[in-house]
């Protein structure tokens, strides 16, 4: 998979409640909780890739994957998957910045 410009900003809360199995009335806590801890997740992320610390990349990427793939948002959850193998395989020419920006960007459009 390559790296994709995904843009939530327009997420139909009761769709995303059908797809998940969840109460549309949930939704906007758990997208605001995800976006709330996924600052932290990122910050860590960027250091990781900034000292190319595989070990961390992999961890961080794991946390963003899989709070992503719950929610259904499979871009990210399809990049920080790519990111995390890499990262386990300690593959070093896989552009970990361009993925990360591309994860931050796409987070960055959920409405919270």
């Amino acid at each position: 998979m390559s790296i994709q410009n995904a843009d939530y900003s327009s997420i139909d809360f009761e769709e995303m409640a059908k797809s998940i199995g969840l109460k549309a009335k949930h939704i906007p806590m758990l997208v605001g909780v995800f976006v709330e801890e996924s600052t932290e997740i990122l910050n860590n992320l960027e250091l990781a890739v900034n000292n190319q610390n595989y070990e961390s990349i992999k961890v961080e990427a794991h946390s963003i994957k899989g709070s992503a793939g719950n929610l259904k948002f499979n871009e990210v959850y399809e990049m920080a998957k790519e990111m995390e193998l890499s990262a386990a395989s300690s593959q070093s020419d896989f552009d970990y910045q361009g993925y990360f920006n591309a994860i931050k960007s796409a987070i960055a459009t959920i409405p919270s």
